[in-house]
């Protein structure tokens, strides 16, 4: 699964739109073929919505979901996107220069991180402009 924030819900003009922090270069199936991942609140009520699911990337094709039923979430509540996968992590892409997400391995109550956060900073570095241009 892919672990998200909900960084707010705003008016739409039929449907709320739903924007995490996750981004199509997190999980770049939907944007790709519009695979169908199940988004749910870490910490249900019991209320649902109607929405649209989105991520903060600039582009038309970060969003995970139009006029979906999901449970009620609101600023700074975690959800999850169900069954990203394997190839969630071997999809992902650093985009816009976004950091790709770490990756957990969970059993029971144990975790451990296996694949560390690669920073802005360390992708920032690697980026560079060439003299004739500058």
């Amino acid at each position: 699964m892919l672990l998200t924030e909900v960084l707010w819900v705003k008016p739409g003009a039929v449907n709320p739109w739903v924007i995490v922090d996750a981004a199509m270069n997190d999980l770049a199936r939907v944007a790709m073929y519009d695979a169908w991942h199940d988004f749910e609140a870490v910490r249900p009520t019991g209320e649902k919505m109607i929405a649209n699911v989105a991520g903060p990337v600039c582009e038309s094709s970060d969003v995970f979901a139009k006029g979906r039923e999901i449970d009620v979430v609101r600023s700074g509540d975690l959800a999850i996107f169900r069954s990203a996968g394997a190839y969630g992590a071997t999809m992902a892409s650093t985009y816009n220069s976004r950091p790709l997400v770490p990756e957990v391995l969970v059993s029971g109550d144990r975790f451990e991180i296996v694949a560390g956060r690669i920073s802005a900073e360390a992708i920032m570095a690697e980026e560079h402009v060439p003299d004739w241009l500058k």
